[in-house]
């Protein structure tokens, strides 16, 4: 093994731990949301606005990150960005306490720029990666959210517990222990991510020319996207994330309203969560094997399914198969995607280029959680499904034209 090597491998676990973590904290605040949001307001049809603005701040923090990560590196920014998000999770803890709306949105916008940085993570083990293993680096770091799929949400029963024996919310619960793992992931990041990610990409560009995008000037985010392998890595990652929210955000009060417990709601939750990650290990391998064309085509019909799935029962165990399949499907969308337009990139574009990919889909994201409160309270639950299962669609039919169109310019070729 080179050093090189040596040296991805290591950073690559580094990631790994900090994504386990930090994923574990922020899904055990997304668990409680939404109900969170309709108790402090008072209004059903607001529920979704507390994840829309946590994924609003997140989505315009991500662009920011990107200038970020390049001026004082991926360790600094990712410390930085998770002691926001620990700051984030003690004002929202604090304002269940006193039962005030405004602040708890306050802590939202904090975790949001704080989860913005964390997602960036996974860019900075494909940079470390030679291309060959693109699709493997970021699959390696996305599944540390397998931990948090398992922690997180059980986690919101017991802490609650604890909490409400103190004479507090039982709500609050969450999220002080997503501020517990955020200072944790912060000091394992601090001292384990050496050398920084951004001077190891630079290497690994040098050893690897013939497979760099090289121009002499640094593209515009136009040219970038303007050109079609780019826009269907975006498309596939800013459609795949809406149809994700649309329908996970609002499902936990769905079954509230069926008048499931706790326990019923972090199961189901659980179950969505395990699927977004626990299968990231084969979609960055299939990205590499496959191409990342066949993966996000895998994605999005996946999603597709799922929407439809969601409207049979508001049993556990058939709203729990869905929410699976949702985040199945959001998985091979968001690997393949984040692995497809990692190739698109020269060194000097990859950290910006990210950083406004992110932007983008935490834009549509947010969007995707406003829209589902109300869409919710107009329409009901099974009309939100069917109108997500139609933008599912979209990078369907997209990545398959790419894909095919591509195959038959290689076979011309050959």
């Amino acid at each position: 093994m080179t050093n090189l090597e040596s040296i991805a491998r290591k950073i690559t676990g580094i990631l790994f731990a900090q994504q386990s973590l930090a994923s574990a904290g922020f899904i055990a605040a997304a668990t409680l949301n939404s109900i969170v949001g309709k108790e402090l307001s008072g209004h059903s049809d607001w529920a979704g606005v507390p994840s829309a603005v946590y994924l609003l701040a997140g989505a315009f923090a991500a662009f920011m990150w990107g200038y970020v990560f390049d001026l004082i590196g991926r360790r600094d920014g990712l410390t930085i960005g998770l002691g926001i998000g620990a700051v984030g999770s003690g004002i929202a803890f604090y304002a269940i306490a006193i039962h005030s709306f405004a602040i708890f949105l306050g802590g939202m916008v904090l975790m949001g720029i704080a989860n913005a940085a964390v997602q960036l993570g996974r860019f900075a083990a494909a940079e470390v990666n030679p291309p060959e293993h693109r699709g493997r680096a970021i699959s390696n770091v996305v599944i540390g959210g397998t931990v948090g799929s398992v922690i997180g949400p059980f986690v919101a029963g017991p802490a609650g517990n604890l909490i409400g024996s103190w004479g507090i919310d039982e709500l609050a619960g969450a999220y002080l222990v997503s501020l517990v793992l955020f200072v944790i992931a912060a000091i394992v990041v601090f001292i384990g991510l050496r050398p920084d990610p951004r001077e190891i990409g630079k290497q690994v560009a040098e050893k690897y020319p013939d497979t760099i995008v090289r121009s002499r000037v640094v593209r515009s985010m136009v040219q970038i996207f303007s050109q079609p392998a780019a826009l269907v890595a975006l498309t596939s990652m800013v459609l795949g994330q809406m149809v994700m929210v649309l329908v996970m955000v609002i499902t936990s009060l769905h079954m509230r309203g069926h008048q499931h417990d706790l326990t019923d709601i972090s199961l189901v939750i659980s179950s969505h969560t395990f699927g977004m990650y626990a299968f990231s290990i084969i979609s960055g391998r299939l990205a590499d094997q496959w191409g990342r064309g066949p993966v996000i085509i895998t994605g999005s019909l996946t999603l597709v399914i799922a929407c439809i799935a969601a409207t049979i029962s508001p049993d556990v165990l058939p709203l729990g198969v869905a929410l699976f399949l949702l985040g199945l499907g959001w998985n091979f969308c968001f690997v393949g995607g984040s692995t497809l337009l990692a190739d698109q990139l020269s060194p000097d574009e990859r950290a910006r280029t990210q950083g406004f990919n992110d932007l983008l889909v935490g834009l549509a994201s947010a969007v995707g959680s406003l829209s589902s409160g109300f869409i919710f309270a107009a329409l009901g639950y099974n009309t939100m499904a069917f109108i997500s299962a139609v933008f599912a669609v979209i990078p369907l039919l997209l990545a398959s034209y790419w894909t095919l169109k591509r195959a038959r310019k290689s076979r011309a070729i050959a």
